[in-house]
């Protein structure tokens, strides 16, 4: 059985308003699963659970239950897995010798619940607003030796050019791993705190944050914690694992760059098992960062009821490049829609089959032995559009699969075939049907490359060129292998054309 192509975002949105930033990583990672889907992998996407909003309150009152009674049936299972991989983990980690009790005092963050040290200090010498209410606590917990494990951290990335995409990211990572200097507090005690998964070496302590909330990513593939050679783990987590996980510039350092490789490595996971982070920016807002309590926040419901699921889609993987920052811009959103799909992609595919109706009957009559032959330049964009699709730069790859509808485009204004039409001249009439064909395709191929993108359009545009309709309405319907230059029969027969991006006036 082939390995699966494992995928995970680090979304939750439980206790958070969702906005365009949430729904960047989701869309992403979306993207990039159906893209090795349509590569012919099969793939295990990972995501957090979503506990909030008027999305699950809709279908609780469809099920006739309480929204809080629905979502704990929905995720009870997954709960009890994960505490069960937690327990296993911290057990073994503590009898090993890697998780040792100490007493520590100091500043206190009741909001980021965190001690604070001298290096979150401001130049006044202060703790600043961002930490809310500072008190002094003296208590004791629990610590894993995260320093011991620095040297091996920094080999690890010397050694692997590839652990963080972008490369700017992995600099920024090595930077923030030389400054380890201290170990990582891994409880709570239930004194004060009795919402979290019990120590299980010590009913008076929960695990805070880190071990619960990271071994997440292996716990739902299988992951058995009794097991410490990976050799050893069940089938299923073998044919996953590593994975590509996704995730937020934010939670780079120290989260997912450090703790959670470390507590990987610490638990038996050799340097090639180690799961690759792609690290995106945000979306701002006149270059501030969306936020809930700035109130700068754009609602991805609303922005999709407006203009189409896809429509939002397509602006977002387009008008960002992976693991840069961009301004998020409605107008803007409406000028590439306008653009590309509706000007561009939506008008080729109307007046494509608009003409192959009133020239050929809506008969493809241009033999496929001959169109290969004389295969156009830009349709063989093909390579390039793979190369940058498995190196995540998404924004490139579209421009690449919208060069072949451009491409139609301009070969239709150039060869105008309303003009060939018209001709009694045998070798005009050939080359209208070279036009057409060549048309078809590029909307065909072009469907299969932005399939990834636009889910729904790509169906659209099969819909109308009578094409696999069989699978219509399944994502099995688009693959790389149909994608080839050519493989339109002679004699097809296309649909009628129906608008499939209506322009939008601002």
């Amino acid at each position: 059985m082939p390995k699966e192509f494992f995928i995970t975002t680090a979304i939750y949105y439980t206790n958070s308003s969702p906005h365009v930033g949430h729904s960047y990583e989701m869309v992403l990672a979306d993207v990039i699963a159906r893209y090795h889907r349509l590569k012919g992998e099969n793939v295990f996407f990972l995501t957090g659970v979503d506990q909030h909003g008027q999305k699950v309150q809709q279908s609780a009152a469809k099920a006739g239950v309480p929204p809080a009674e629905f979502v704990k049936e929905v995720t009870q299972k997954w709960l009890d897995l994960s505490k069960k991989v937690v327990q296993g983990i911290l057990q073994r980690l503590f009898e090993e010798g890697q998780i040792y009790k100490d007493k520590q005092s100091g500043y206190y963050s009741v909001r980021q619940e965190q001690f604070l040290t001298d290096k979150e200090r401001g130049p006044d010498g202060q703790f600043g607003p961002e930490w809310g209410e500072i008190e002094f606590r003296e208590e004791e917990n629990y610590y894993f030796k995260l320093s011991q494990y620095k040297d091996w951290l920094l080999e690890y990335l010397k050694g692997r050019a590839d652990a963080v995409i972008p490369d700017f990211r992995q600099t920024e990572l090595r930077n923030a791993v030389e400054k380890i200097s201290g170990d990582l507090c891994i409880s709570r005690p239930k004194s004060r705190l009795d919402w979290g998964i019990e120590l299980p070496f010590d009913k008076d302590f929960v695990t805070y944050v880190w071990f619960d909330a990271l071994t997440n990513y292996i716990s739902f593939a299988d992951y058995d914690p009794s097991k410490s050679n990976i050799e050893h783990q069940p089938s299923n987590f073998q044919d996953r694992w590593p994975a590509l996980q996704i995730i937020g510039k934010d939670i780079l350092v120290p989260a997912h760059g450090i703790y959670w490789l470390i507590m990987l490595h610490a638990i038996g996971f050799p340097d090639d098992q180690m799961p690759q982070l792609l690290v995106h920016g945000w979306w701002n807002i006149a270059g501030a960062k969306m936020s809930k309590s700035v109130g700068n926040i754009v609602d991805p419901f609303v922005l999709s009821d407006k203009y189409s699921a896809d429509a939002l889609r397509y602006y977002l993987m387009s008008d960002m490049a992976v693991g840069q920052d961009a301004d998020f811009s409605e107008e803007r959103l409406i000028e590439r829609y306008n653009a590309d799909l509706a000007n561009s992609l939506g008008n080729l595919l109307n007046r494509t089959l608009n003409m192959v109706h009133r020239y050929r009957d809506g008969i493809i009559d241009y033999a496929v032995r001959n169109i290969k032959q004389q295969e156009p330049e830009e349709p063989r964009s093909f390579e390039r559009y793979l190369s940058l699709m498995n190196e995540f730069k998404l924004d490139a790859a579209i421009n690449q699969a919208s060069r072949r509808i451009k491409w139609s485009n301009a070969i239709i204004d150039a060869q105008a075939p309303w003009v060939l039409a018209k001709s009694p001249d045998k070798s005009d009439a050939l080359k209208l049907s070279e036009v057409l064909y060549g048309c078809v395709e590029s909307l065909r191929t072009a469907a299969v490359l932005l399939s990834p993108i636009i889910p729904k359009a790509a169906h659209g545009i099969f819909d109308q060129l009578n094409w696999k309709m069989e699978l219509s309405g399944k994502e099995e319907r688009f693959s790389l292998a149909d994608a080839e230059w050519g493989r339109l029969p002679d004699r097809h027969a296309v649909g009628k054309p129906t608008p499939l991006f209506p322009r939008i006036e601002e």
